[in-house]
């Protein structure tokens, strides 16, 4: 294998002689890459598919050459020129220089369309409204109000209904009695107060469950954006090396270049097919992983619009953002109420260790009589018997002389210690992830205006190292939007 060549290019070579093109039936001239299954003047080494037929075995060669010759010339000297000239527009324009290619390359890209398609801000707002796991999330809050309406609700009264009746005789009664618990001690209002703040955890989790959906979709999205302007950078590249290689293909055909490096640029160009294919396979991946984010069919259409410009602007003072990331922030807010639900529940186990009482009232109608006769009032003897009638009414009362609640309320008063423990971690975090952030936005944007400037000397080859440093520093920015819960965020 020749040195050069890569590994992932088969090379096959013909040890044949070569022959004049008068000797091969039906011969046409060519001085493309397209196959000539017509073994015409191969050089040496080269296969059919990697060589041009040499002019000075074809006939009318003499009159043929000078021309092709003096063509061959100009598109020497007029390419190289073009591509200077192309070169230093970039040079002098680099801002627009990356909007200018999108635009040529992207207005049948399958991926990207800066004109009608998906901006991160669409992806976002698609993503809060369309998540299965955030909608679930959203589910659970309406579960918990549905509890804070039931905790509103008071007791209910109850009613016993009863009747005796003597076996060997006719005596009987029947009674009926009502209870209605009154909840003393604050037991209610305790009970509402902690079914409140478990809907503003709640709340404050979906939150929090949104932020940092937002930016995982913003990163998703900033990759698969990145992926996308990669290939279409490698599209680029591939045409780049086609036309050079039909140049280099041109220059072979009228001697003025070795075959070797036809044949060279032939791997070469091969090699960054192989490439480009690559970067589409990762495209695709990178889409079909947005899509899901987003909550997304896999074969729903979707095309991203947008770049990385306005990375580099200026960042608010840190002492400004941190102290605003620790007041807005949905995580913090969230262990604060659930500080809150831990007093709640506290206050509550300790209204189940008071007094409760409980109003009765009742009827109860009695028929009782004797084995007895006496006299009416006429005189005539009948059986002692009578029908009683009753009404009652007391209170029950609920005395807590052993059982106060203590295991509860001591329980309470540990969880709520355990809150305000994963508060006060919580806020040292969310300092360590403010700072971290803008210490890496301030590394990576210094990175990324040298790597800026050296990039511009040679575009379209280190295309892609530029846009992982863009992408790098829009991660970075993302993360600081996560950390401070900014409203950039979650823009609808």
């Amino acid at each position: 294998m020749a040195a050069g060549v890569s590994p992932w290019i088969r090379p096959l070579f013909i040890f044949e002689p070569s022959k004049r093109a008068a000797e091969i039936p039906n011969y046409v001239p060519t001085s493309g890459i397209e196959n000539n299954h017509a073994t015409v003047c191969r050089p040496f080494v080269a296969h059919h598919h990697s060589h041009a037929p040499s002019p000075e075995l074809t006939p009318g060669a003499k009159f043929c050459r000078p021309l092709r010759g003096l063509v061959v010339a100009l598109l020497v000297t007029i390419l190289p020129g073009q591509m200077n000239t192309v070169a230093h527009a970039q040079a002098d324009t680099p801002s627009s220089n990356t909007t200018t290619n999108l635009t040529q390359n992207q207005t049948l890209s399958p991926y990207l369309d800066q004109t009608n398609g998906t901006t991160a801000d669409d992806a976002v707002s698609y993503a809060l409204a369309h998540n299965g796991e955030l909608e679930a999330a959203r589910k659970e809050i309406d579960a918990a109000r549905a509890m804070v309406k039931q905790a509103r609700l008071r007791s209910n009264p109850k009613l016993d209904v009863d009747g005796t009746r003597q076996i060997n005789g006719k005596d009987n009664t029947l009674g009926a009695s009502a209870m209605l618990p009154l909840e003393l001690g604050g037991r209610r209002a305790a009970r509402v107060a902690v079914a409140e703040r478990e809907v503003e955890v709640r709340e404050h989790e979906v939150a929090n469950r949104e932020r940092m959906l937002a930016a995982e979709v913003r990163m998703k999205f900033g990759e698969a954006l990145a992926q996308a302007l990669k290939l279409s950078f490698m599209d680029e590249l591939v045409e780049a090396n086609q036309q050079s290689f039909n140049l280099i293909a041109a220059r072979v055909t009228e001697g003025a270049t070795p075959p070797l490096e036809q044949n060279m640029a032939l791997v070469e160009l091969n090699r960054l097919r192989s490439i480009r294919e690559s970067a589409a396979v990762k495209v695709e991946v990178a889409m079909l992983e947005l899509r899901n984010l987003i909550g997304m069919k896999p074969e729903g259409p979707l095309r991203l619009r947008g770049d990385f410009s306005n990375l580099i602007d200026q960042l608010p003072p840190l002492a400004e953002v941190t102290e605003r990331a620790l007041h807005e922030r949905p995580d913090l807010r969230a262990l604060r109420a659930a500080e809150n639900l831990a007093a709640a529940r506290i206050e509550q186990a300790r209204a189940e260790g008071r007094v409760d009482a409980s109003l009765t009232a009742g009827y109860e109608r009695m028929n009782s009589s004797f084995p007895v006769f006496g006299l009416n009032d006429h005189g005539a003897l009948q059986p002692v018997q009578d029908v009683f009638h009753f009404l009652k009414f007391g209170v029950s009362i609920d005395l807590p002389v052993r059982n106060k609640n203590q295991g509860a309320i001591e329980a309470a008063i540990a969880q709520s210690e355990a809150a305000k423990q994963r508060t006060e971690f919580a806020e040292l975090t969310v300092r360590r992830e403010v700072a971290v952030g803008y210490a890496q936005s301030y590394e990576l944007g210094s990175k990324t205006m040298l790597d800026y400037i050296a990039e511009q000397r040679r575009f379209i080859e280190l295309e892609n190292d530029f846009i992982d440093a863009e992408l790098a520093v829009y991660n970075s920015r993302v993360d600081i939007a996560r950390a401070v819960i900014s409203p950039e965020l979650m823009k609808r």
